[in-house]
């Protein structure tokens, strides 16, 4: 008889010729655990979803309740649904003014394509301004849109009319003008290995958007729900953008996502033509559930107020010097190596002695810590303590 293992080799689709292959039984609070019992931490939640850890009693409750009473009724936007309502009210409610529509989609990557669809067909322009180094998934317009030549240039042709500029370079603005349909950007650049914008450039980016008419789209699909020590990362910035990208964390372990703009903004895709985004599942009344009940936690169990403190943690216990530089904000954060072969053994080292962590799309050479916002500070020590054990097994190659 087959293994589960290799049942998974044989059947489902394979990314790379080397998957990780963990195999998990169980998952609780910030520890997933393998079929002998051994615990791993989860230092990458999931790839920033799992904010409140796993398993938390809270969501799955809110889970079990909505499927006894219905899961999947109608397309999205169609039916009065309780879960998309209550949730997208709570949403609402948190957000600026000015973000008070959303529409829910199944991913981040879907939050992407409607709304690069939505600030074409608001502003009635064709051009997109992109930034190197971003990444905004994998689909073809938020491909189009990923700053990184290596993971693009076997799918073209993609989206016509993207010009791409350098974070924090303010000459770059005059690239904005006034056939500019919109601007996307993440709030926190994640796989360009966690780079945090100057706060006067993302103003200067706001307000040359504003000058010309062009929407801007600030992607926190990784860097919302408190990653960065704010329940959303443009409040570091004292900025607004006109359509907001949520996902990962927004679903509690649920696969949802969301892009979120003004009324206005949002009623262009009521008609010419109208329907002017589908999505069968977006919204999905069992992922609001369980993402009202995520968001809820969130913000009555003061994990936010939290992340600032647990980020100096990090800092004073890994002071090791073969890490060259500690980057981001909050438990969004990159340890960044010489080199990518140095930075793939420790974190293979630190997978073997029971510490999950990964390395970054655009920054090979650079670490992922981006725990559950749940996690305590003895088991972050605990955890730098088996990163760093790591960075001394391979000291022979790490100056």
């Amino acid at each position: 008889m087959l293994t589960l293992r290799q049942l998974f080799l044989n059947n489902n689709a394979q990314t790379t010729h080397s998957p990780l292959l963990l195999e998990f039984e169980r998952a609780e609070g910030v520890y997933m655990y393998n079929s002998d019992g051994k615990a791993y931490i989860d230092l990458i939640s999931g790839i920033g979803v799992s904010n409140l850890g796993h398993s938390n009693p809270y969501v799955i409750n809110a889970v079990k309740d909505q499927v006894d009473k219905y899961m999947h009724l109608m397309v999205y936007g169609e039916y009065v649904q309780t879960p998309q309502v209550r949730f997208a009210e709570k949403l609402v409610s948190i957000l600026p003014s000015t973000l008070n529509s959303v529409y829910f989609t199944n991913s981040g990557a879907e939050a992407v394509e409607g709304a690069l669809k939505l600030a074409k067909r608001f502003t009635g322009r064709q051009q997109i301004v992109a930034f190197h180094n971003s990444y905004h998934g994998s689909t073809h317009g938020a491909l189009s849109v990923m700053g990184n030549e290596e993971f693009k240039q076997a799918y073209r042709p993609l989206l016509p009319g993207i010009n791409f500029i350098s974070l924090n370079n303010l000459p770059d603005l005059e690239l904005i003008t006034e056939q500019t349909a919109c601007v996307i950007v993440e709030t926190v650049q994640g796989e360009a290995g966690i780079r945090v914008p100057d706060v006067a450039y993302m103003q200067a980016l706001r307000k040359r958007c504003t000058q010309v008419g062009a929407l801007l789209i600030l992607d926190e699909i990784q860097a919302a729900f408190g990653r960065t020590g704010k329940l959303f990362a443009f409040e570091h910035f004292d900025i607004v953008p006109d359509i907001l990208l949520l996902a990962k964390a927004l679903g509690g372990g649920m696969p949802v996502g969301a892009f979120v703009a003004s009324a206005d903004v949002m009623s262009a895709f009521k008609e010419n033509p109208i329907l002017g985004h589908i999505t069968t599942f977006g919204g999905h009344p069992v992922c609001c559930a369980a993402g009202l009940a995520a968001l809820e936690v969130l913000l009555n169990e003061n994990l936010i107020e939290q992340v600032a403190g647990k980020e100096t943690i990090i800092r004073q216990h890994l002071t090791h010097p073969a890490i060259k530089q500690i980057r981001g904000k909050g438990l969004m954060l990159a340890l960044e190596f010489e080199t990518f072969e140095l930075n793939k053994k420790i974190i293979d080292r630190c997978i073997e002695n029971g510490v999950i962590t990964d390395w970054f799309l655009h920054c090979s050479n650079s670490m992922r810590l981006a725990p559950p916002l749940i996690i305590t500070n003895e088991q972050l020590i605990n955890a730098c303590k088996i990163i760093t054990d790591a960075i001394d097994f391979h000291q022979d190659t790490a100056f």
